[in-house]
């Protein structure tokens, strides 16, 4: 049995409650290669294209890390989605995301990877409560 090194995850599973964006999207330098005055850019190990780092808030207040990074490899630098009125964070979601755990001291850490990063999907789950509370409305107004 071959055990992969980065482990599939559906965002939802992932990040139940949603994630924010807190910061920018950063260019991730490759540390090995550069030099102080000659930064070299980290590429993706699989495809060759560039990793980009974007930080997230994680919603679910009983998440043992409340910020994490997600790196994202792209050619390009990820654009994020448009900032929404009224909230000081903008929220996002990740497509193909990976996450591969690695030993840091005493402790167990996870790289998480990304494919692609975009605006939320309306989930079913919110759908339904929307429709579900027009619906006790609309009773509420029938009486």
């Amino acid at each position: 049995m071959a055990i992969p090194r980065a482990f599939r995850v559906e965002f939802g599973e992932m990040f139940p409650l949603g994630c924010y964006m807190v910061g920018e999207v950063e260019q991730v330098k490759d540390f090995e290669a550069s030099t102080p005055g000659k930064p070299v850019w980290a590429r993706d190990k699989d495809t060759g294209e560039f990793v980009w780092q974007v930080t997230v808030l994680d919603c679910d207040p009983e998440a043992r890390d409340k910020t994490l990074k997600v790196k994202v490899t792209s050619p390009v630098q990820p654009v994020p989605p448009a900032p929404m009125p009224g909230l000081p964070f903008i929220p996002v979601e990740f497509d193909g995301l990976t996450v591969t755990p690695w030993q840091n001291g005493q402790r167990i850490a996870y790289s998480v990877r990304a494919r692609d990063m975009r605006p939320p999907r309306a989930s079913a789950g919110a759908t339904s409560a929307r429709t579900a509370a027009a619906g006790k409305d609309a009773g509420r107004d029938a009486a």
